[in-house]
């Protein structure tokens, strides 16, 4: 058989691959992406895929949003990098408006690039405030692949990099579908499971306690959302502790939930906030935001976190782009709105497939936990599998929760432009999905 030019490419591609990237997670999607735009991705052979992830949880805008090029066109013309002591106007401005939409007393900001490096540097701005250098974190939680951020990360990645700093403890992840502590009548008791973690906290700490690292929704550890009073019931566990409560809203925050942060839901304010993913709306942007109090107080004591990339005006600029996007087309009420639409669709995909156990999350960030068996609630890795295999012969891209364990569990987070018709198609295939897989099974 005699091959065409195409699939010649195509193979040298695969080939190429195999013989020179680094592997560094899960398996590669088999699809060489060609191009993007809005909702979908496109194969190099022309087929579109709906892109239920966005991107990496980044691309809330959709893919190559005209007015995300047009700032990336304009700007990289005129002020791309700048030494890393220098200021210009996009990051000054992005600064105050992120100051802006934020409640007090968070009004001072550091931008930088990855979720991880902001919660490297959250981390050890509060390890610099405290005195302290103890730091508490869930134990499905992900907070990023570098030092600190990855002794606080739990969810996967601790086995055979040998130690980590010394001082780094997990308390239990609140999971209302798999409580660990119920009442008398079987229902999730969080108070007592977080009464617990801290016990156990207290037990183990050597009295230098510096600050809890949490997501609002866990969202590699399974998309699960803790319940509401949750999040106040921990920030006075720490108050209690002189702890300062960092809060990673990487994937949740700017609108994606249906309101600005995800925080906001539970009534409170963290001592730190970091944002990534979607500040840059797929590009590379990140931002630690706190008190003037605390910045003082670190800057006093010679805060150091200087980086090729701090404070780049080319990325500040798309972040400015970004707001304004946010701002002008009330994304947070499109995101409460089609995310009600959206949940509802799983709802009743839940009704017609035995295997689907759980739909949880809010607004454009759900999941959907698929099980062997809805009583025993054992999970369904494999399955999970079968599924996004399927799935994507059918045209929709769906990120499974590739770890151990929780293989079964979808995290889903279309764009926050996506249209009603895509979510409803991208419901359309899971269905079918669920049923082809089910069968076969």
């Amino acid at each position: 058989m005699t091959l065409t030019s195409e699939q010649t490419t195509a193979g040298q591609f695969w080939s190429d691959a195999e013989r020179h990237l680094v592997r560094y997670g899960g398996p590669f999607t088999p699809e060489i992406i060609e191009r993007a735009a809005g909702s979908f991705v496109y194969t190099a052979d022309g087929r579109p895929i709906l892109d239920f992830t966005s991107g990496q949880m980044s691309a809330i805008l959709g893919h190559c949003h005209p007015a995300i090029v047009a700032t990336v066109q304009r700007q990289v013309a005129s002020l791309d990098h700048l030494f890393s002591g220098m200021l210009s106007r996009p990051v000054v401005d992005l600064a105050r408006r992120l100051a802006e939409s934020l409640p007090a007393p968070l009004d001072k900001v550091l931008l930088l690039t990855t979720g991880a490096e902001s919660n490297e540097a959250a981390i050890r701005m509060a390890k610099l405030v405290t005195g302290k250098h103890e730091i508490v974190a869930f134990a499905r939680s992900w907070h990023g692949m570098t030092g600190a951020a990855a002794a606080a990360t739990y969810s996967a990645g601790h086995q055979g990099y040998g130690p980590t700093a010394p001082g780094n403890f997990a308390i239990p992840t609140p999971n209302p579908y798999r409580p660990d502590f119920t009442t008398a009548d079987g229902a999730f008791d969080w108070q007592r499971q977080l009464d617990h973690g801290f016990a156990m906290i207290d037990a183990q700490s050597s009295g230098s306690l510096a600050a809890c690292i949490v997501e609002p929704i866990l969202s590699s550890g399974g998309v699960i959302e803790p319940p509401p009073g949750y999040f106040a019931a921990l920030a006075a566990k720490c108050r209690e502790r002189g702890m300062l409560l960092i809060v990673d809203e990487a994937q949740t925050g700017l609108c994606r939930t249906g309101d600005w942060y995800a925080f906001q839901r539970d009534g409170i304010v963290p001592d730190i906030l970091t944002l990534s993913k979607t500040l840059g709306a797929g590009l590379p942007l990140a931002a630690v935001v706190t008190s003037a109090e605390i910045e003082q107080r670190a800057h006093e004591r010679g805060y150091l976190f200087y980086t090729t990339h701090v404070s780049d005006p080319l990325v500040a600029a798309v972040g400015n782009t970004v707001l304004d996007v946010l701002q002008s087309e009330q994304l947070e009420v499109r995101a409460r709105e089609l995310g009600a639409f959206l949940r509802n669709g799983l709802l009743q995909l839940q009704q017609r497939h035995e295997v689907v156990g759980d739909v949880r999350g809010r607004g454009l960030m759900q999941g959907l936990e698929l099980v062997v068996d809805r009583k025993t609630k054992q999970g369904a890795d494999a399955l999970g599998a079968q599924v996004t295999r399927r799935c994507l012969e059918l045209g929709l891209h769906l990120n499974v929760v590739q770890l151990a364990g929780m293989g079964g569990t979808f995290r889903i987070a279309p764009p926050l432009t996506a249209t009603r018709d895509e979510l409803a198609l991208g419901l359309e295939i899971l269905d079918q999905a669920l049923g082809d897989t089910t069968k076969a099974a």
